[in-house]
């Protein structure tokens, strides 16, 4: 396939203070775990962060050196319409859906908004609900404020995942839920809910006062043919609904520290911009607006080079760890593996892989719970990368069922 940009290009992060390589003890093995890497720091393979081994759009760059040529990085605030007006086109285009303006505030991503808008919603004895498995900062974030997260099972079949629409109007009836943390598309499972879906959940919820916040950072990252509804769309006249979006996973921008959300309740709105200093980054502002303004095209590419990895993750399964669970998910780089025919339930999956391949990934563990058995695998990597990583999970698997 001939591709404009390069994502075959191996890139080291080694010394950038990246999370990724230079931050694994502390995230993944809280410096905790015994540690024995079967080879140095610098050639364990990341697949665990999700972020990604591909260098930003080209065009993103560019805006960025031009940016910094100026040469001065004041205090800088958002006082023209440039990024909002970039990122309503975006979501026109991409969704055909309308996002008022003056419902749009900035923040240094979604994982600090979540956690201020937790505060602003839920009175101490209220409670949140979530889908499990989890992205963990949900969790953390309730916890941070000491409200209680309940938690509804996805149920698997058919080799996908589905909502479990019964256990959350029994969960709202039988508590005192204000809140449902929605991550749309799912991390880690990489479902796109369907607008069916999406109704019956947002009916639920709404009908019992229940407010929403959509997590949709990972809603650009489509396999092809897929696509994507914001929950806020189904329900125009809604101000119960908060939506979280980001340029940070689909172009490699997380540690700019940038996201939209768009708040549609004047009440909220009003409160979070008396509570937050209201400086911005200005390379943040600048990184964000070409993303929205000319990301397409190498959006399109990504989403090519990340169905083929996903395909070759695929096939590389089924010949080497055919006991192995797994469908291509419909969105997201992740990929959610049920590993539970070679370990056992007690097991720490993310120290065998690391101790016995010096391959870095995250076990179910760390999905809250409903995740026994799991493992996710970051694709958003060259090809040459995922085949090295899948040859030594594979090997170290084989060579403890041989010993």
């Amino acid at each position: 396939v001939c591709m404009k940009y390069d994502f075959d290009k191996i890139i080291s992060r080694q010394g950038t203070d990246a999370v990724s390589v230079d931050g694994f003890r502390v995230y993944l093995f809280d410096n905790k775990d015994p540690l024995n890497l079967p080879c140095a720091d610098s050639e364990a393979i990341p697949m665990w962060v999700a972020d990604m081994e591909f260098a930003t759009c080209p065009e993103i760059i560019d805006a960025l050196k031009a940016r910094v040529d100026h040469g001065i990085f004041g205090y800088t605030e958002i006082f023209n319409a440039n990024i909002k007006n970039a990122f309503i086109k975006w979501a026109k285009t991409r969704y055909n859906w309308e996002v008022e303006s003056d419902h749009i505030i900035t923040s240094q991503g979604v994982v600090p908004a979540l956690y201020d808008l937790i505060e602003y919603i839920c009175k101490p004895d209220k409670k949140i609900l979530t889908l499990t498995p989890s992205y963990s900062y949900f969790k953390s974030a309730a916890d941070a404020k000491g409200i209680e997260l309940l938690t509804t099972d996805l149920v698997r079949k058919e080799g996908s995942f589905f909502i479990d629409f019964e256990d959350i109007r029994l969960k709202i009836k039988n508590n005192k839920v204000s809140l449902f943390l929605l991550c749309s598309p799912h991390n880690p499972t990489g479902r796109i809910w369907t607008d069916t879906e999406l109704r019956e959940l947002g009916e639920i919820c709404l009908e019992n006062d229940v407010t929403i916040i959509s997590d949709e950072i990972h809603c650009d990252i489509l396999r092809k043919g897929n696509q994507f509804t914001p929950l806020a769309k189904l329900f125009p006249h809604s101000d119960k609904i908060i939506t979280c979006m980001a340029p940070s996973k689909t172009f490699n921008l997380a540690g700019l520290m940038f996201a939209i959300t768009i708040i549609p309740n004047t009440e909220w709105r009003a409160r979070w911009i008396k509570n937050h200093f209201s400086s911005e980054n200005p390379l943040s502002i600048t990184a964000a607006q070409a993303a929205y303004a000319s990301g397409h095209e190498w959006l399109k590419e990504l989403t090519d080079y990340l169905d083929l990895n996903f395909e070759f993750l695929r096939e590389y399964l089924a010949i080497h760890l055919p006991k192995a669970v797994f469908t291509i998910p419909e969105a997201t780089y992740l990929a959610w593996i049920d590993v539970s025919a070679y370990f056992s339930k007690e097991e720490n999956a993310a120290l065998f892989f690391a101790n016995n391949a010096g391959v870095l990934l995250e076990g179910g563990n760390m999905f809250v719970s409903n995740a026994d058995g799991y493992i996710r695998l970051n694709l958003a990597c060259p090809k040459s990368r995922l085949e090295e990583g899948l040859r030594r999970i594979t090997e170290s698997i084989n060579n403890r069922a041989t010993s």
